[in-house]
């Protein structure tokens, strides 16, 4: 088994974070993985991606040009990355920013309003309207339980080896948040 995935967003919607989360995971359970991250020169709004390869055997490349599965966090990576997903691909998109439908018929796609989601989620642990931190880990949810890249319990223990301390606060809330953007990703979806 080797999947090969692109993140992709706005800087600081953590599309870096999601690829390392998912190559750590990797790691942690005996895969051979890389990791690539791209980002543009702006700290936050710019563009930001990650390249992530999961594999059973030893990786020939880290490049990637034409991924298996895409997770678009906004509508540019939408139209950066719906036409480089290879043929039978899977893409998912946040639906909470993307309004317009993808274009291809020949790929697996998953709606996830991963925004929406995220602000339910963290509006529990900041007592206010929330905000969209967690999305990246949402749409990590979906792409976990559409591919059977890794199992999803190696990533909420990847969460909890490799948060940061000082965002210990946030491991449940992201367990939470994993958790149901798998459930997004049921088979009838998949």
């Amino acid at each position: 088994m080797q999947l090969e995935i692109v993140i992709s967003g706005f800087g600081g919607q953590g599309a870096l974070f999601a690829g390392q989360l998912l190559a750590y995971a990797g790691m942690d359970n005996d895969k051979h993985v890389t990791w690539i991250p791209s980002y543009g020169p702006e700290m936050r709004g710019g563009t930001a991606n990650c390249t992530v390869v999961v594999s059973d055997d030893p990786i020939g490349s880290p490049l990637v040009r034409q991924p298996a599965a895409v997770i678009a966090l906004n509508l540019p990576s939408v139209d950066k990355y719906e036409g480089l997903v290879k043929p039978g691909g899977l893409l998912i998109y946040n639906s909470s920013l993307v309004e317009r439908p993808v274009y291809r018929s020949d790929l697996r796609v998953i709606a996830v309003p991963a925004n929406d989601i995220s602000q339910e989620e963290t509006s529990a642990v900041t007592g206010d309207a929330g905000d969209p931190r967690l999305a990246n880990v949402v749409m990590l949810g979906a792409l976990v339980q559409a591919t059977d890249v890794l199992p999803l319990e190696a990533i909420e223990a990847a969460l909890a080896a490799h948060l940061p301390q000082r965002h210990m606060r946030w491991l449940e809330p992201n367990r939470i948040a994993l958790r149901r953007g798998a459930a997004l990703a049921t088979p009838e979806t998949a």
